[in-house]
């Protein structure tokens, strides 16, 4: 998964792949964050520091360690896309984060890589009040997590989920 606003290359895709491929991992993300590359790319700091505080909480909340949850750069192997209900997240941003919940709600293990990006004006397609609804999704989906793994949740988006062979 691309998106489609021009601020990810597409070089990395065979070597997320070949990660893949090889059964070292089963999904694999492009993070702006490793090596600097948000930043030296031209990410907007109120974007950027948005970025960092959604992870952190991300983190705490559903016990993960990754250094973004946010990139729009993701590679899945099929059995991954079979093991979740992705059909049941959001028609809207917040549904690349709710597929991570997924994925980690399954027991899948994420590899992340260092990607460098680019932002320029006509690169981002969300502005500030779609990004303010993204970030309280998120919120949500965390909470919806934890509550989920905790066993006093019971939500849709967790139904039918099946565990990671790995």
């Amino acid at each position: 998964m691309l998106h489609p606003d021009y601020q990810y290359t597409p070089k990395l895709i065979h070597s997320m792949c070949y990660l893949i491929a090889n059964g070292v991992y089963d999904v694999v993300i492009g993070s702006r964050i490793l090596g600097k590359g948000a930043l030296k790319g031209g990410m907007p700091w109120y974007k950027y520091v948005s970025n960092r505080v959604l992870t952190l909480f991300q983190n705490i909340v559903m016990n993960q360690k990754l250094s973004e949850y946010h990139t729009g750069y993701r590679a899945f192997s099929a059995r991954v896309l079979h093991s979740i209900p992705y059909e049941k997240c959001s028609d809207d941003f917040v549904f690349d984060n709710q597929m991570l919940a997924q994925i980690f709600y399954a027991g899948w293990e994420i590899a992340e890589i260092t990607c460098p990006t680019k932002y320029f004006e006509e690169a981002s397609s969300i502005n500030l009040s779609r990004s303010a609804v993204y970030g309280l999704g998120v919120l949500k989906t965390s909470l919806m997590y934890f509550l989920q793994k905790s066993g006093w949740g019971n939500f849709e988006i967790f139904k039918g989920i099946k565990t990671a062979k790995k």
